[in-house]
C-alpha cells in the first residue's frame, strides 16, 4: 500500500501519510434476501401466522396422538355410549358406539391431512413441469394439452372426485388419487397462467439476449416465479381438499370404517342429530372448518408475503 506525500504548510517539511485501513461507517449495508423479505412479510401478517401455529398444532397432535390419549379409536364402551362433553376421562364425550371422541379426533387427523395434503405435494411438480412445457414452448403438442385438460374443467370438482371414488372403490389410496387427478388440470392451469404472463416480461427478455437456452429460461428464470404462484394456490387448495375428502368420507366412498377419520365422525353423528345430541357431529365439523379456514389464511399471508409492495411496506 503505497504512502502519500504532503508538505506541513508551518514547517515545509515533507510528511507521509498512510492510507487510513478503517472500514468506512457508511458503507452501505448489503440488502436483504428476497426470502428475508418474504418471511419478514409474512410476520406481519398476525392472522397468517396464528393459522400456521394452529396448522403446525393439528399436525404434531396428530403424529403424537398416542401419546396423548389412553383410548384406541376403534374400540368403543357401550355402556358409556352418546355420553356428552365433559364426561370423566372422557372430555369430549363418546359417539355412537362408546368410542372416545378426542381419541378419533387426534387420529382422524393423520387420515384427514395426508389425504388433503399428499395428492396436493404430488400434483405439484407434475402441474408445474406442464404449465412450463406448455405456456413456454406454446406448440401444438402444448396446446393439445391443455386442451384434454380443459376438458374436465366441464365437471365440478366435487363431483368429478365422487364419480373416481366411486369407480376406484373406497379406501385411503383410492380418494387420494381420484383427488389427485382432478387437481391436475386446476394447478396446471395455474402454473400455465403464470408462465405465460413471465414469459412476456424484460427479464426473460434480457436472459434470452443474452444467450440463455431453453432449459435456463424455463427451470431457472421462469420456474422461480412460477413456483410462488403455485403455492399461493396449493396452500388454499389443501383448505378445500380437507373438505372433499371429509364429504368422500360422509358419503361412503372414502375413508372405510371403522378407521378413524373426520368425515366419518361427521357421518356418525349426523344419525344421531335429530335425537338432540349434536357434539359427535358438531366437533369434526368444527375441526374441519378450522383447519380448512387456517389453510387459506395461511394462503392468504404467502400471497401478501411474496407481493413486493407489501415487504417494503
Amino acid at each position: 500500500m503505497n504512502a502519500s506525500v504532503s508538505i506541513d504548510a508551518r514547517s515545509g517539511r515533507r510528511v507521509s501519510r498512510r492510507p487510513s485501513t478503517a472500514p468506512s461507517t457508511t458503507e452501505a449495508a448489503t440488502p436483504a434476501s428476497a426470502w428475508r423479505l418474504g418471511l419478514r412479510a409474512f410476520g406481519r401478517d398476525r392472522i397468517a401466522v396464528a393459522s400456521a401455529v394452529f396448522l403446525l398444532l393439528v399436525v404434531l397432535a396428530s403424529i403424537c396422538a398416542p401419546l396423548l390419549t389412553p383410548y384406541s379409536p376403534t374400540m368403543g364402551d357401550p355402556v358409556n355410549r352418546l355420553a356428552g362433553i365433559g364426561t370423566e376421562g372422557h372430555p369430549l364425550g363418546l359417539d355412537g358406539q362408546g368410542r372416545d371422541i378426542l381419541s378419533r379426533l387426534l387420529y382422524g387427523g393423520r387420515n384427514s391431512l395426508v389425504v388433503a395434503v399428499v395428492p396436493v405435494l404430488v400434483v405439484f411438480p407434475i402441474a408445474l413441469m406442464i404449465g412450463l412445457f406448455a405456456g413456454y414452448k406454446r406448440s401444438r403438442a402444448g396446446e393439445l394439452l391443455m386442451r384434454i385438460l380443459d376438458v374436465l374443467f366441464a365437471f365440478p370438482l366435487v363431483l368429478l372426485a365422487i364419480a373416481l371414488s366411486a369407480v376406484l372403490g373406497a379406501g385411503l389410496a383410492n380418494v387420494m388419487l381420484s383427488i389427485g387427478i382432478t387437481l391436475v388440470p386446476y394447478m396446471a392451469r395455474v402454473a400455465y397462467t403464470a408462465t405465460v404472463q413471465e414469459s412476456g416480461k424484460e427479464y426473460i427478455e434480457a436472459a434470452r439476449a443474452y444467450g440463455a437456452n431453453v432449459g435456463h429460461l424455463m427451470f431457472r428464470e421462469l420456474a422461480p416465479n412460477v413456483v410462488a404462484n403455485l403455492t399461493v394456490y396449493a396452500t388454499t387448495l389443501c383448505g378445500l381438499m380437507i373438505v372433499v375428502a371429509a364429504g368422500l368420507s360422509f358419503l361412503g366412498v372414502g375413508v372405510v370404517p371403522p378407521t378413524a377419520d373426520w368425515g366419518i365422525m361427521t357421518s356418525d353423528g349426523s344419525s344421531v342429530l335429530l335425537e338432540g345430541i349434536y357434539h359427535i357431529a358438531t366437533i369434526p365439523g368444527i375441526v374441519i372448518l378450522l383447519v380448512a379456514l387456517s389453510f387459506n389464511l395461511v394462503g392468504d399471508g404467502i400471497r401478501d408475503a411474496l407481493d413486493p409492495r407489501k415487504q417494503t411496506s
